[in-house]
Protein backbone atom coordinates (compact mmCIF):
# COMPACT_ATOMS: atom_id res chain seq x y z
CA UNK A 1 0.00 0.00 0.00
CA UNK A 2 1.41 3.36 -1.07
CA UNK A 3 2.16 5.76 1.78
CA UNK A 4 1.92 9.56 1.67
CA UNK A 5 5.11 11.37 0.71
CA UNK A 6 7.37 12.36 3.61
CA UNK A 7 5.21 10.38 6.02
CA UNK A 8 7.97 9.72 8.56
CA UNK A 9 8.96 13.38 8.64
CA UNK A 10 5.30 14.32 9.18
CA UNK A 11 4.88 11.85 12.04
CA UNK A 12 8.02 13.16 13.77
CA UNK A 13 6.79 16.74 13.43
CA UNK A 14 3.42 15.83 14.93
CA UNK A 15 5.12 14.02 17.80
CA UNK A 16 6.99 17.23 18.68
CA UNK A 17 3.59 18.91 18.95
CA UNK A 18 2.41 16.40 21.53
CA UNK A 19 0.64 13.96 19.21
CA UNK A 20 1.34 10.28 18.76
CA UNK A 21 0.27 9.48 15.18
CA UNK A 22 0.41 6.32 13.09
CA UNK A 23 -0.76 5.59 9.54
CA UNK A 24 -2.28 2.56 7.88
CA UNK A 25 -4.18 2.36 4.59
CA UNK A 26 -5.43 5.98 4.42
CA UNK A 27 -6.30 6.07 8.14
CA UNK A 28 -4.38 8.22 10.60
CA UNK A 29 -4.61 7.17 14.27
CA UNK A 30 -4.04 10.06 16.68
CA UNK A 31 -3.76 10.39 20.43
CA UNK A 32 -2.28 12.87 22.87
CA UNK A 33 1.07 11.83 24.26
CA UNK A 34 1.73 11.95 27.99
CA UNK A 35 3.00 15.53 27.89
CA UNK A 36 -0.44 16.85 26.95
CA UNK A 37 -2.72 14.73 29.13
CA UNK A 38 -4.65 16.50 31.86
CA UNK A 39 -3.18 15.75 35.30
CA UNK A 40 -6.47 14.53 36.72
CA UNK A 41 -6.93 11.98 33.93
CA UNK A 42 -5.32 8.69 34.98
CA UNK A 43 -6.67 6.60 32.10
CA UNK A 44 -4.78 5.91 28.90
CA UNK A 45 -5.14 8.49 26.14
CA UNK A 46 -8.01 7.77 23.75
CA UNK A 47 -7.06 7.20 20.11
CA UNK A 48 -9.07 8.76 17.27
CA UNK A 49 -9.03 7.83 13.59
CA UNK A 50 -9.16 10.04 10.49
CA UNK A 51 -9.83 8.70 7.00
CA UNK A 52 -8.03 10.83 4.40
CA UNK A 53 -7.30 10.49 0.68
CA UNK A 54 -3.61 9.84 0.08
CA UNK A 55 -2.81 13.23 -1.43
CA UNK A 56 -4.75 15.34 1.05
CA UNK A 57 -2.91 17.67 3.44
CA UNK A 58 -2.62 16.59 7.07
CA UNK A 59 -3.40 19.61 9.24
CA UNK A 60 -1.75 19.51 12.64
CA UNK A 61 -4.24 21.96 14.18
CA UNK A 62 -7.19 19.78 13.18
CA UNK A 63 -5.47 16.63 14.47
CA UNK A 64 -4.78 18.35 17.79
CA UNK A 65 -8.41 19.43 18.06
CA UNK A 66 -9.60 15.89 17.36
CA UNK A 67 -7.18 14.38 19.88
CA UNK A 68 -8.40 16.89 22.49
CA UNK A 69 -12.01 15.96 21.77
CA UNK A 70 -11.25 12.24 21.97
CA UNK A 71 -9.78 12.72 25.43
CA UNK A 72 -12.54 14.76 27.04
CA UNK A 73 -13.50 13.20 30.36
CA UNK A 74 -15.45 14.35 33.36
CA UNK A 75 -13.79 13.75 36.71
CA UNK A 76 -17.17 12.88 38.28
CA UNK A 77 -18.11 10.38 35.59
CA UNK A 78 -18.36 10.28 31.82
CA UNK A 79 -15.92 9.57 29.02
CA UNK A 80 -15.40 9.36 25.29
CA UNK A 81 -15.78 5.80 24.02
CA UNK A 82 -14.65 6.40 20.44
CA UNK A 83 -13.79 9.30 18.15
CA UNK A 84 -13.11 9.62 14.44
CA UNK A 85 -13.24 12.12 11.61
CA UNK A 86 -14.42 12.20 8.00
CA UNK A 87 -12.26 13.01 4.93
CA UNK A 88 -13.43 16.65 4.79
CA UNK A 89 -11.73 17.08 8.17
CA UNK A 90 -10.27 20.57 8.84
CA UNK A 91 -9.75 22.90 11.83
CA UNK A 92 -12.74 24.52 13.49
CA UNK A 93 -12.89 28.05 14.88
CA UNK A 94 -14.31 26.96 18.26
CA UNK A 95 -11.73 24.31 19.15
CA UNK A 96 -13.52 21.34 17.56
CA UNK A 97 -12.41 20.14 14.13
CA UNK A 98 -15.04 20.10 11.39
CA UNK A 99 -15.75 16.50 10.46
CA UNK A 100 -15.43 15.18 14.03
CA UNK A 101 -17.62 12.38 15.38
CA UNK A 102 -17.51 11.38 19.04
CA UNK A 103 -19.34 8.67 20.98
CA UNK A 104 -19.73 9.39 24.69
CA UNK A 105 -20.99 7.46 27.69
CA UNK A 106 -22.24 9.17 30.83
CA UNK A 107 -21.74 12.68 29.48
CA UNK A 108 -22.47 15.07 26.63
CA UNK A 109 -20.20 17.82 25.25
CA UNK A 110 -22.14 20.95 24.21
CA UNK A 111 -19.08 22.47 22.51
CA UNK A 112 -18.81 19.41 20.26
CA UNK A 113 -21.93 20.59 18.41
CA UNK A 114 -21.38 24.29 18.96
CA UNK A 115 -23.78 26.98 17.77
CA UNK A 116 -24.75 25.84 14.29
CA UNK A 117 -27.13 23.23 15.70
CA UNK A 118 -28.83 21.05 13.06
CA UNK A 119 -27.02 22.58 10.18
CA UNK A 120 -27.82 20.10 7.44
CA UNK A 121 -28.77 19.34 3.86
CA UNK A 122 -32.11 19.11 2.05
CA UNK A 123 -32.51 17.83 -1.51
CA UNK A 124 -35.51 18.01 -3.89
CA UNK A 125 -35.87 16.94 -7.52
CA UNK A 126 -38.21 18.34 -10.18
CA UNK A 127 -39.29 17.00 -13.55
CA UNK A 128 -37.95 19.96 -15.50
CA UNK A 129 -35.21 19.74 -18.10
CA UNK A 130 -32.23 22.06 -17.90
CA UNK A 131 -33.41 23.71 -21.14
CA UNK A 132 -36.84 24.43 -19.64
CA UNK A 133 -35.28 25.87 -16.51
CA UNK A 134 -32.77 28.08 -18.30
CA UNK A 135 -35.48 29.50 -20.57
CA UNK A 136 -37.02 31.21 -17.50
CA UNK A 137 -33.85 31.50 -15.41
CA UNK A 138 -33.80 35.31 -15.11
CA UNK A 139 -37.40 35.63 -13.95
CA UNK A 140 -36.98 32.80 -11.46
CA UNK A 141 -33.76 34.28 -10.04
CA UNK A 142 -35.28 37.74 -9.56
CA UNK A 143 -38.21 36.27 -7.63
CA UNK A 144 -35.95 34.24 -5.34
CA UNK A 145 -33.55 37.12 -4.79
CA UNK A 146 -36.48 38.92 -3.22
CA UNK A 147 -37.25 35.98 -0.94
CA UNK A 148 -33.68 35.19 0.07
CA UNK A 149 -32.03 38.61 0.14
CA UNK A 150 -34.58 41.41 0.24
CA UNK A 151 -37.27 40.17 2.61
CA UNK A 152 -40.21 39.74 0.23
CA UNK A 153 -40.91 36.39 1.90
CA UNK A 154 -43.44 36.31 4.72
CA UNK A 155 -42.65 33.91 7.58
CA UNK A 156 -45.19 35.30 10.04
CA UNK A 157 -46.90 32.75 12.25
CA UNK A 158 -49.13 32.74 15.28
CA UNK A 159 -47.63 32.42 18.74
CA UNK A 160 -49.16 28.94 18.96
CA UNK A 161 -47.54 27.90 15.68
CA UNK A 162 -44.14 29.17 16.85
CA UNK A 163 -44.47 27.25 20.10
CA UNK A 164 -45.34 24.06 18.25
CA UNK A 165 -42.34 24.57 15.96
CA UNK A 166 -39.89 24.74 18.86
CA UNK A 167 -41.59 21.94 20.78
CA UNK A 168 -42.20 19.39 18.03
CA UNK A 169 -40.49 20.51 14.84
CA UNK A 170 -42.10 20.04 11.43
CA UNK A 171 -45.15 17.91 12.44
CA UNK A 172 -46.11 20.26 15.28
CA UNK A 173 -45.60 23.40 13.21
CA UNK A 174 -47.60 21.93 10.33
CA UNK A 175 -50.52 20.75 12.47
CA UNK A 176 -51.07 24.21 13.95
CA UNK A 177 -50.37 26.03 10.69
CA UNK A 178 -53.12 24.07 8.96
CA UNK A 179 -55.66 25.46 11.44
CA UNK A 180 -54.63 29.06 10.79
CA UNK A 181 -52.42 29.43 7.69
CA UNK A 182 -50.21 32.53 7.70
CA UNK A 183 -47.31 33.85 5.66
CA UNK A 184 -45.93 32.52 2.39
CA UNK A 185 -46.37 28.94 3.56
CA UNK A 186 -50.16 29.42 3.42
CA UNK A 187 -49.82 28.79 -0.33
CA UNK A 188 -48.10 25.43 0.19
CA UNK A 189 -49.50 21.97 -0.38
CA UNK A 190 -49.92 20.89 3.26
CA UNK A 191 -50.56 17.27 2.35
CA UNK A 192 -47.29 17.15 0.48
CA UNK A 193 -45.42 18.76 3.37
CA UNK A 194 -46.92 16.26 5.81
CA UNK A 195 -46.02 13.28 3.64
CA UNK A 196 -42.44 14.54 3.34
CA UNK A 197 -41.85 14.12 7.08
CA UNK A 198 -41.16 10.47 6.23
CA UNK A 199 -38.24 11.66 4.10
CA UNK A 200 -36.78 13.81 6.85
CA UNK A 201 -34.30 12.48 9.40
CA UNK A 202 -36.15 11.71 12.67
CA UNK A 203 -39.33 12.84 10.93
CA UNK A 204 -38.12 16.44 11.35
CA UNK A 205 -39.09 16.32 15.02
CA UNK A 206 -37.13 16.17 18.26
CA UNK A 207 -38.18 16.58 21.89
CA UNK A 208 -37.79 20.34 22.23
CA UNK A 209 -38.98 22.81 24.82
CA UNK A 210 -40.41 26.29 24.33
CA UNK A 211 -38.60 27.54 27.45
CA UNK A 212 -35.24 27.28 25.66
CA UNK A 213 -36.26 29.44 22.70
CA UNK A 214 -35.46 33.19 22.60
CA UNK A 215 -38.28 34.96 24.47
CA UNK A 216 -39.16 37.28 21.61
CA UNK A 217 -39.97 34.29 19.39
CA UNK A 218 -42.46 32.70 21.80
CA UNK A 219 -44.94 35.38 22.96
CA UNK A 220 -48.18 34.40 24.67
CA UNK A 221 -50.31 35.56 21.75
CA UNK A 222 -50.31 37.54 18.53
CA UNK A 223 -48.11 37.07 15.47
CA UNK A 224 -44.41 36.20 15.46
CA UNK A 225 -42.32 37.80 12.73
CA UNK A 226 -38.90 36.20 12.80
CA UNK A 227 -36.31 37.91 10.60
CA UNK A 228 -33.96 34.92 10.81
CA UNK A 229 -36.35 32.17 9.76
CA UNK A 230 -36.22 31.15 6.10
CA UNK A 231 -32.74 32.65 5.63
CA UNK A 232 -29.66 30.98 4.19
CA UNK A 233 -27.04 32.38 6.55
CA UNK A 234 -23.38 33.08 5.96
CA UNK A 235 -20.30 30.91 5.64
CA UNK A 236 -20.67 27.85 3.46
CA UNK A 237 -24.47 27.84 3.58
CA UNK A 238 -26.29 28.00 0.25
CA UNK A 239 -29.28 27.15 -1.89
CA UNK A 240 -28.28 25.62 -5.21
CA UNK A 241 -30.03 24.64 -8.42
CA UNK A 242 -28.45 21.52 -9.91
CA UNK A 243 -29.06 19.01 -12.68
CA UNK A 244 -28.93 15.25 -12.06
CA UNK A 245 -25.96 14.50 -14.32
CA UNK A 246 -25.57 10.78 -13.72
CA UNK A 247 -27.40 8.00 -11.89
CA UNK A 248 -25.09 5.23 -10.68
CA UNK A 249 -27.30 3.09 -8.41
CA UNK A 250 -30.42 2.90 -10.57
CA UNK A 251 -32.49 0.76 -8.22
CA UNK A 252 -31.98 3.03 -5.22
CA UNK A 253 -32.41 6.18 -7.30
CA UNK A 254 -35.70 4.86 -8.67
CA UNK A 255 -36.94 4.16 -5.14
CA UNK A 256 -36.04 7.69 -4.11
CA UNK A 257 -37.61 9.28 -7.22
CA UNK A 258 -34.35 10.45 -8.76
CA UNK A 259 -33.72 10.30 -12.53
CA UNK A 260 -31.00 11.53 -14.83
CA UNK A 261 -31.74 14.91 -16.41
CA UNK A 262 -33.98 16.19 -13.60
CA UNK A 263 -33.50 19.59 -12.05
CA UNK A 264 -32.54 19.28 -8.38
CA UNK A 265 -32.32 21.88 -5.65
CA UNK A 266 -30.20 21.57 -2.55
CA UNK A 267 -30.45 23.58 0.67
CA UNK A 268 -27.61 23.87 3.17
CA UNK A 269 -28.51 25.81 6.31
CA UNK A 270 -29.27 25.37 10.01
CA UNK A 271 -30.81 26.95 13.07
CA UNK A 272 -29.36 30.43 12.49
CA UNK A 273 -29.59 32.80 15.49
CA UNK A 274 -31.60 30.35 17.57
CA UNK A 275 -28.71 27.88 17.40
CA UNK A 276 -26.24 30.62 18.30
CA UNK A 277 -28.38 31.63 21.27
CA UNK A 278 -28.81 28.09 22.63
CA UNK A 279 -25.30 26.91 21.76
CA UNK A 280 -23.69 29.91 23.44
CA UNK A 281 -25.91 29.56 26.50
CA UNK A 282 -24.91 25.94 27.01
CA UNK A 283 -21.19 26.42 26.43
CA UNK A 284 -21.35 28.89 29.31
CA UNK A 285 -23.45 26.59 31.50
CA UNK A 286 -21.11 23.64 30.92
CA UNK A 287 -18.17 25.80 31.99
CA UNK A 288 -20.02 27.01 35.10
CA UNK A 289 -20.87 23.42 36.06
CA UNK A 290 -17.23 22.31 36.01
CA UNK A 291 -16.00 21.27 39.50
CA UNK A 292 -14.76 24.40 41.23
CA UNK A 293 -11.78 22.63 42.80
CA UNK A 294 -10.32 21.56 39.44
CA UNK A 295 -8.56 23.70 36.88
CA UNK A 296 -10.28 24.14 33.55
CA UNK A 297 -9.24 21.72 30.80
CA UNK A 298 -6.76 23.30 28.40
CA UNK A 299 -8.98 22.34 25.47
CA UNK A 300 -11.85 24.43 26.93
CA UNK A 301 -14.17 21.54 26.06
CA UNK A 302 -16.42 21.17 29.12
CA UNK A 303 -18.59 18.05 29.32
CA UNK A 304 -21.79 17.69 31.34
CA UNK A 305 -21.79 14.56 33.48
CA UNK A 306 -24.88 12.39 33.96
CA UNK A 307 -23.61 11.26 37.37
CA UNK A 308 -22.84 14.78 38.59
CA UNK A 309 -25.60 16.82 36.92
CA UNK A 310 -28.29 14.63 35.34
CA UNK A 311 -30.73 17.52 35.13
CA UNK A 312 -28.23 19.60 33.16
CA UNK A 313 -27.67 16.79 30.67
CA UNK A 314 -31.38 16.31 30.04
CA UNK A 315 -31.93 20.07 29.84
CA UNK A 316 -29.10 20.51 27.37
CA UNK A 317 -30.41 17.74 25.13
CA UNK A 318 -33.87 19.33 25.17
CA UNK A 319 -32.42 22.76 24.42
CA UNK A 320 -30.36 21.37 21.53
CA UNK A 321 -33.49 19.62 20.23
CA UNK A 322 -35.34 22.97 20.38
CA UNK A 323 -32.77 24.56 18.07
CA UNK A 324 -32.76 21.45 15.89
CA UNK A 325 -36.53 21.71 15.37
CA UNK A 326 -36.05 25.30 14.25
CA UNK A 327 -33.31 24.18 11.86
CA UNK A 328 -35.62 21.62 10.24
CA UNK A 329 -38.24 24.33 9.67
CA UNK A 330 -35.66 26.79 8.35
CA UNK A 331 -34.51 24.36 5.64
CA UNK A 332 -38.09 23.42 4.83
CA UNK A 333 -39.04 27.07 4.30
CA UNK A 334 -35.99 27.84 2.16
CA UNK A 335 -36.92 24.90 -0.06
CA UNK A 336 -40.60 25.81 -0.01
CA UNK A 337 -39.94 29.38 -1.19
CA UNK A 338 -38.04 27.87 -4.10
CA UNK A 339 -40.74 25.29 -4.83
CA UNK A 340 -43.46 27.95 -4.77
CA UNK A 341 -41.46 30.11 -7.21
CA UNK A 342 -40.93 27.10 -9.47
CA UNK A 343 -44.70 26.65 -9.60
CA UNK A 344 -45.23 30.36 -10.22
CA UNK A 345 -42.83 30.33 -13.17
CA UNK A 346 -43.19 26.81 -14.59
CA UNK A 347 -46.69 25.74 -13.61
CA UNK A 348 -47.71 22.66 -11.61
CA UNK A 349 -44.33 21.23 -10.59
CA UNK A 350 -44.39 18.63 -7.81
CA UNK A 351 -40.68 18.87 -6.85
CA UNK A 352 -40.77 16.18 -4.12
CA UNK A 353 -38.31 15.93 -1.27
CA UNK A 354 -35.61 13.29 -1.62
CA UNK A 355 -34.25 13.67 1.94
CA UNK A 356 -33.35 16.12 4.69
CA UNK A 357 -30.49 15.21 7.02
CA UNK A 358 -28.57 17.08 9.77
CA UNK A 359 -24.81 17.15 10.20
CA UNK A 360 -24.38 19.11 13.48
CA UNK A 361 -26.26 17.24 16.18
CA UNK A 362 -26.17 14.96 19.25
CA UNK A 363 -28.17 11.73 18.95
CA UNK A 364 -28.80 8.79 21.26
CA UNK A 365 -26.68 6.05 19.70
CA UNK A 366 -24.20 3.40 20.76
CA UNK A 367 -23.02 3.47 24.38
CA UNK A 368 -24.85 6.74 25.04
CA UNK A 369 -24.68 9.54 22.51
CA UNK A 370 -22.98 10.24 19.20
CA UNK A 371 -22.20 13.87 18.45
CA UNK A 372 -21.43 14.85 14.86
CA UNK A 373 -19.76 18.16 14.03
CA UNK A 374 -19.81 18.69 10.29
CA UNK A 375 -20.48 15.00 9.66
CA UNK A 376 -23.58 13.34 8.26
CA UNK A 377 -25.29 10.26 9.74
CA UNK A 378 -24.79 7.36 7.33
CA UNK A 379 -26.85 4.51 8.73
CA UNK A 380 -27.46 1.47 6.55
CA UNK A 381 -29.85 2.33 3.70
CA UNK A 382 -30.15 6.00 4.73
CA UNK A 383 -29.79 8.78 2.14
CA UNK A 384 -26.62 10.86 2.56
CA UNK A 385 -26.19 14.25 0.86
CA UNK A 386 -22.65 15.51 0.25
CA UNK A 387 -22.26 18.85 -1.57
CA UNK A 388 -19.29 19.95 -3.63
CA UNK A 389 -18.31 23.57 -4.14
CA UNK A 390 -20.09 26.02 -6.46
CA UNK A 391 -17.91 24.67 -9.26
CA UNK A 392 -17.90 20.96 -8.38
CA UNK A 393 -20.52 18.19 -8.38
CA UNK A 394 -22.60 17.19 -5.37
CA UNK A 395 -23.49 13.61 -4.51
CA UNK A 396 -26.51 11.68 -3.35
CA UNK A 397 -25.23 8.61 -1.50
CA UNK A 398 -26.60 5.70 0.50
CA UNK A 399 -25.19 4.91 3.94
CA UNK A 400 -23.61 1.56 4.72
CA UNK A 401 -23.79 1.78 8.52
CA UNK A 402 -20.01 1.46 8.92
CA UNK A 403 -19.43 1.06 12.65
CA UNK A 404 -15.69 1.76 12.53
CA UNK A 405 -16.46 5.33 11.49
CA UNK A 406 -19.48 5.60 13.79
CA UNK A 407 -22.01 5.31 10.97
CA UNK A 408 -21.02 8.73 9.64
CA UNK A 409 -19.95 10.31 6.35
CA UNK A 410 -18.50 13.64 5.30
CA UNK A 411 -20.71 16.69 4.87
CA UNK A 412 -18.71 18.16 1.99
CA UNK A 413 -15.20 18.38 0.58
CA UNK A 414 -13.69 20.47 3.37
CA UNK A 415 -11.97 23.83 3.19
CA UNK A 416 -8.48 24.06 1.73
CA UNK A 417 -8.06 27.81 2.39
CA UNK A 418 -9.52 30.01 5.11
CA UNK A 419 -11.92 32.85 4.37
CA UNK A 420 -9.24 35.30 5.48
CA UNK A 421 -6.73 33.78 3.07
CA UNK A 422 -9.23 33.99 0.21
CA UNK A 423 -10.01 37.66 0.80
CA UNK A 424 -6.68 39.14 1.93
CA UNK A 425 -4.87 41.77 -0.10
CA UNK A 426 -2.47 40.54 -2.73
CA UNK A 427 -4.38 37.35 -3.53
CA UNK A 428 -5.25 36.80 -7.19
CA UNK A 429 -9.01 37.34 -7.27
CA UNK A 430 -9.61 36.74 -10.94
CA UNK A 431 -12.35 34.26 -11.79
CA UNK A 432 -9.83 31.83 -13.27
CA UNK A 433 -7.65 31.86 -10.13
CA UNK A 434 -10.65 31.42 -7.86
CA UNK A 435 -12.22 28.67 -9.95
CA UNK A 436 -15.24 30.86 -10.67
CA UNK A 437 -15.08 30.65 -14.46
CA UNK A 438 -18.49 29.44 -15.59
CA UNK A 439 -19.91 29.57 -12.04
CA UNK A 440 -23.29 31.32 -11.65
CA UNK A 441 -23.29 32.70 -8.10
CA UNK A 442 -26.23 34.86 -6.99
CA UNK A 443 -25.28 36.98 -3.98
CA UNK A 444 -25.62 40.54 -2.77
CA UNK A 445 -22.19 40.44 -1.08
CA UNK A 446 -19.21 40.18 -3.44
CA UNK A 447 -16.94 39.04 -0.60
CA UNK A 448 -19.10 35.95 -0.14
CA UNK A 449 -18.48 34.96 -3.75
CA UNK A 450 -14.73 35.21 -3.16
CA UNK A 451 -14.65 33.56 0.30
CA UNK A 452 -16.70 30.61 -0.95
CA UNK A 453 -15.11 30.25 -4.38
CA UNK A 454 -14.27 26.73 -5.57
CA UNK A 455 -10.56 27.40 -4.94
CA UNK A 456 -11.32 27.60 -1.21
CA UNK A 457 -12.31 23.92 -1.14
CA UNK A 458 -10.58 20.60 -1.52
CA UNK A 459 -11.59 18.43 -4.50
CA UNK A 460 -14.79 16.49 -3.85
CA UNK A 461 -14.02 13.37 -5.90
CA UNK A 462 -11.24 11.94 -3.67
CA UNK A 463 -13.48 12.54 -0.63
CA UNK A 464 -16.25 10.48 -2.19
CA UNK A 465 -13.91 7.80 -3.53
CA UNK A 466 -12.16 7.13 -0.23
CA UNK A 467 -15.50 6.73 1.57
CA UNK A 468 -16.83 4.36 -1.08
CA UNK A 469 -13.64 2.30 -0.80
CA UNK A 470 -13.99 2.22 3.01
CA UNK A 471 -17.60 0.96 2.71
CA UNK A 472 -19.01 4.06 4.42
CA UNK A 473 -21.34 4.98 1.55
CA UNK A 474 -22.34 3.97 -1.96
CA UNK A 475 -22.92 6.46 -4.77
CA UNK A 476 -26.52 6.82 -5.95
CA UNK A 477 -26.38 9.93 -8.16
CA UNK A 478 -24.18 12.84 -9.15
CA UNK A 479 -25.52 16.39 -9.52
CA UNK A 480 -23.87 19.26 -11.41
CA UNK A 481 -24.31 22.86 -10.15
CA UNK A 482 -26.30 25.26 -12.33
CA UNK A 483 -26.57 28.32 -10.09
CA UNK A 484 -25.96 28.99 -6.41
CA UNK A 485 -27.57 31.47 -3.99
CA UNK A 486 -25.15 32.70 -1.31
CA UNK A 487 -26.31 35.15 1.35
Amino acid sequence: MQQPKNLNRLLRALSRQGLDVSYDNKVYSICLNSSLKEQWQDADAQTAEVLLPEDFPVEAKALKQLANLANVRHPQGGCVCRACATPDFHPGDSGVAIGSIVETAGMVIPAAVGSDINCGMRLHVADLSIEQFLSQRDRFVELLKGDYFFGTRDVSMTAKTAGAMFQHGIPGWLDVLRDKPTGSAANSDFEQLASECDRTFLGGSMNGGVKWAPEELVPNDGLVRDGGLGTIGGGNHFVEIQVVEEVIDRATAYTWGVRSGQIAFMVHSGSRNVGKYIGGMWRDRACEAWPKTLKHPESRLFPLSVAANPELVSSYLQAEATAANYGFINRLLLAEFLRLRLRQVFGDVEAPLVYDVPHNITLAEGAGWVTRKGACPAHSGQPVIVPGSMGAPSYLLVGKGNDRFLRSASHGAGRARSRFDMSREGVDKTDSALGLTGVDCITWREERRIEEAPAAYKPIQPVIDVQVEAQIVGVVAKMKPVLTFKA
